[in-house]
């Protein structure tokens, strides 16, 4: 699933393309819903994009939001979504049902011999995928949930935020009720680099640890965009990958201690952890009824 560094190196990619600082900003040309499953609001028709300027390529926790002519086009690529530029889209009509391809958003040609844009596609039979036009961002309802950016919080908010919560931390850091941006690998990478269990309590956690957590958060993160940053859209799944040391290394030796990384299994998900660097070298149980350890 793409988050927070992922999404943000859409951004600063799609700016590029999209709002080049020696040409005009890009126009639409047209919007092509492939997968009408992906378009979740109907109160304003796709074709009213037509003709408009990109103004802005920006980001709300892990949404892309383009504002375009005043309207907004907001793009959550959920587990198995991602987007794939085109310097020059084929003018063919794609067909429902056919291929990866959920929308195509395609531009106007300004001089380069076809005209530009980008699909967004889906993997998978669990189609979560979603695109929204909107008159305002807080429209969207994921938008509209979103606690404070995770780059965004001080100490002071964080510490309050965590000794609040009386669940697991791995689950606090994924709640983008409470914290923006981060999901299920950064949390993984977040908790190994703090040296934390997954399942500690959060209201449980001293004063000293929830200080290093936050800062491993923001460092973390930062050196994520960082590295995403200024990447064609096609090379940042590959960064991330290269980047992970635990998230979906499970069996692999820890690069910290050498120890082997461990899984916890869930009905559609995943976590993984080094029990030398987070649990005092004790296994976590595979279920979720299972007592977990702190």
């Amino acid at each position: 699933m793409p988050e927070m560094p992922e999404v943000q190196g859409l951004v600063d990619f799609l700016r590029r393309k999209l709002i080049p600082e020696d040409g005009p900003p890009a126009v639409v040309a047209g919007l092509e819903v492939v997968s009408f499953s992906v378009l979740k609001t109907a109160q304003i028709p796709v074709q009213a994009l037509g003709g408009l300027q990109v103004e802005s390529v920006g980001r709300r926790g892990k949404f892309l939001v383009l504002e375009i002519g005043g309207l907004f086009l907001v793009l959550h690529l959920a587990r198995a979504g991602w987007l794939r530029w085109s310097d020059s889209l084929s003018s063919a009509a794609l067909k429902p049902g056919k291929g990866l391809i959920a929308l195509r958003v395609r531009f106007a040609d300004q001089g380069s011999g076809g005209d530009p844009g980008f699909d967004l596609t889906e993997a998978g039979t669990r189609k979560s995928l979603a695109a929204y036009l909107v008159n305002h961002p807080e429209e969207v309802p994921g938008i509209a949930r979103l606690g404070p950016d995770a780059l965004e919080m001080d100490l002071g908010s964080f510490t309050e935020m965590v000794h609040s919560h009386g669940g697991q931390i791995k689950g606090l850091l994924r709640d983008q009720s409470k914290v923006a941006g981060i999901g299920n690998a950064y949390s993984d990478e977040i908790l190994h680099a703090a040296r934390l269990s997954p399942f500690a309590l959060a209201n449980k956690l001293g004063d000293e640890d929830v200080a290093v957590l936050h800062t491993t958060m923001l460092g973390l993160l930062g050196t994520a965009i960082d590295a995403a940053s200024g990447r064609p859209a096609k090379e940042l799944k590959d960064t991330k990958r290269e980047a992970l040391r635990v998230h979906a290394r499970t069996g692999e030796l820890c690069p910290v201690c050498g120890d082997t990384v461990r899984e916890v299994s869930f009905a559609d998900s995943s976590l993984q952890y080094c029990p030398t660097c987070q649990t005092g070298g004790k296994p976590l149980a595979d279920r979720r009824s299972s007592k977990f350890l702190k």
